[in-house]
């Protein structure tokens, strides 16, 4: 399985849909809710969302891909759902 992992907004609804997808398909992830993060942390994700040309959340890797935004279908495309 792909590592999936995330960046997200605490306050985010678009963000929880898209921890609940993953969790309800049992799929484990890694997130980091931008709003809580430290400065140096906002930092890193600034940089990392700007390297893939990304400005919204949330913001998901999975494997070696990058999918901006709540998009269930290109989840389960990449995952082999």
């Amino acid at each position: 399985m792909k590592k999936v992992s995330m960046y997200t907004l605490s306050t985010c609804p678009w963000c929880r849909k898209t921890k609940k997808f993953f969790t309800e398909k049992g799929i484990d992830f890694d997130y980091i809710d931008y709003d809580l993060a430290d400065d140096e942390t906002k930092d890193k994700i600034d940089r990392d969302m700007d390297a893939h040309h990304a400005h919204a959340f949330p913001f998901v890797r999975i494997g070696d891909d990058y999918v901006e935004g709540y998009r269930p279908e290109k989840y389960s495309e990449l995952l082999g759902l």
